[in-house]
């Protein structure tokens, strides 16, 4: 069976023109993307993205445009399924209150899943601050913009 996996990201930047990273330890790999992850089945888009900002960073976040939609064929790292990622600029409705962290990989506690966050500036920002190619891409999208 073919089977599509439709994933939901938020580009988050702050007042000091940084956006927010997540560098990640999951399947014995380690990996650097954008806040986000699956929709769940019965889930709208913006919904989907709210629910992983509260899961993943226990922030609430308002969807403020879309950004980009895969538009290229994508395989999951992970599995079989082609990957459609949808990416949305949003900003947070309260101060962020996580450990941010400066050190790629910089992990509290041990085994699976392991997540920590990093803001990278803008100006700084580059494709290959990414794992997956379409990551790479949407900041491709962002630098360009800049």
């Amino acid at each position: 069976m073919y089977q599509f996996n439709v994933r939901v990201y938020g580009l988050l930047i702050n007042e000091q023109q940084e956006i927010l990273i997540s560098d990640e330890q999951e399947y014995g790999m380690q990996f650097t993307k954008f806040p986000g992850g699956g929709l769940e089945y019965g889930e709208g888009m913006t919904d989907g993205l709210k629910r992983e900002f509260v899961e993943e960073c226990n922030a609430e976040v308002e969807v403020l445009s879309h950004f980009y939609t895969t538009d290229f064929f994508v395989k999951s790292a992970f599995n079989d399924s082609q990957i459609i990622s949808v990416y949305y600029m949003v900003k947070n409705l309260a101060p962020l209150n996580l450990t941010i962290k400066t050190i790629p990989f910089d992990f509290d506690g041990e085994g699976e899943p392991l997540q920590a966050f990093r803001w990278i500036k803008l100006k700084d920002l580059k494709e290959s601050d990414f794992t997956f190619p379409i990551d790479q891409y949407v900041a491709k999208l962002l630098i360009d913009k800049i």
